[in-house]
This record gives structure tokens, sequence and C-alpha cells, in this order.
């Protein structure tokens, strides 16, 4: 029986700290760190105070776990790639991965956003060991596939900021895009700028378009 209840509570921690997580996206997004008050986050949930501050001790915890879940959300099935993969399906679905987060959860780009450009005060830590290691790890998979000629001669650096930059765009800058295009993309839309911005990539690194991202489009 002890085991039992010991599987439904962490089964209902588990929900208890998706909901509050998804309800902090939300509040940060809308009024930032500052502005942004635990009671509306617990609010926005439907839970009590006192368990978002269970869970996540404060503001700040709760904050720190919410962008170290964006970070793992946005770095995906890039983190499993190695040498002996094929650098244009790997970077193909890794820019398509990011263009789906950014047209499901753009409020998560918006929240990174702002913490960069704010200087990155909650970050500090966690750039210095877990995204750094990560971006070391990466760039050393797409050295290697630099010197096994799969790929053309560029600075990793550069390519995986470039990716980042114009998925990134259609989250940060959706107001700009509704705009300019004079509706808001659809998720047909986000699929055709997605297969564009693979073609746009990948040739330039030298690299064929699998066929799964090949529209009329993006043919020649």
């Amino acid at each position: 029986m002890k085991q039992k209840e010991y599987q439904k509570d962490d089964t209902i921690g588990a929900i208890n700290r998706h909901k509050i997580l998804a309800a902090a996206e939300v509040e940060f997004a809308l009024h930032g760190f500052a502005g942004t008050r635990v009671q509306h986050i617990a609010d926005r949930a439907q839970l009590p105070k006192t368990n978002v501050l269970y869970y996540f001790k404060s503001k700040e915890g709760l904050y720190l776990a919410l962008l170290e879940d964006i970070l793992s959300l946005w770095n995906g099935e890039f983190d499993h790639a190695t040498v002996d993969d094929d650098p244009a399906s790997v970077l193909a679905n890794y820019i398509a991965d990011k263009m789906e987060i950014s047209r499901t959860r753009p409020d998560a780009s918006k929240i990174f956003a702002l913490e960069i450009i704010n200087g990155a005060p909650n970050l500090s830590g966690f750039f210095k060991d877990q995204h750094a290691s990560w971006m070391k790890a990466r760039v050393q998979v797409i050295e290697q596939w630099i010197e096994h000629d799969k790929l053309s001669a560029l600075d990793p650096h550069y390519l995986l900021f470039n990716i980042w930059a114009t998925c990134q765009h259609y989250a940060d800058f959706a107001i700009q895009i509704t705009e300019l295009r004079g509706k808001p993309m659809d998720e047909n839309d986000f699929k055709d700028a997605t297969n564009n911005l693979v073609a746009l990539i990948l040739k330039g690194c030298g690299l064929a378009v699998p066929d799964t991202f090949i529209t009329t489009k993006t043919k020649n």
C-alpha cells in the first residue's frame, strides 16, 4: 500500500509541476520577471500558492527551472547526434523542431530572449556549466563532420547562432511578421517557412535537402 501511495504522489507531483511551469511560462512572457507574481501563477495553474512554493521554493527558483526547461526543449534530438549521423538529416530535423517550438510555444522563446537582453542575470551558472558544455559538444560534432568531408568548412558557432536566430524570429517577432504578411501564420505557413529555412541553411552548408523538406518553392 505504501508503494502505491508513493507512486500516486509522484504522479500528482509531476502533473502539478507541469501545470505550474505552463502557467509560469504565460505569466513571465506577459509581465517579465519583475512584474510576475507567484499568486498570479498559482491562480492560472488553479493551484494554491503554497503548492507553487512547495515545488519551486521561490519565484526565482521557478523562473530558473522554466529557463532550464526551455533550453532542454530547444536542444532536442541534436543532443544525441554523432559523427556517424547524416548532417543534412540532423540539421534539417533540428531546424524543424525549433520552428515547431516557435509555432506552439512562442512564449518560451520570448522569455529566453528577454533574459538574454537583460544580461542573463539568472543564467550565469547554468551558462558556465550545462549550456556551455552542450555547445562545446555540438561544435565538436560539426567539426568532425567537416573533417570527414560531410559538411562544407564553416564556423560551427556561427552555424548554430544563425539557426537559433532565424527560428526564434518567428516567435519573438510574430507581430511584425503578421503585420507585414497581412495575416497570422498558420500551420501550413510554418511548414513552408520551415522548408525554405532548411533549404537556405543546408545549401549554404553544401548539403542536399532531404526529400521530406522539399516543396515546389524550394526545389531550385
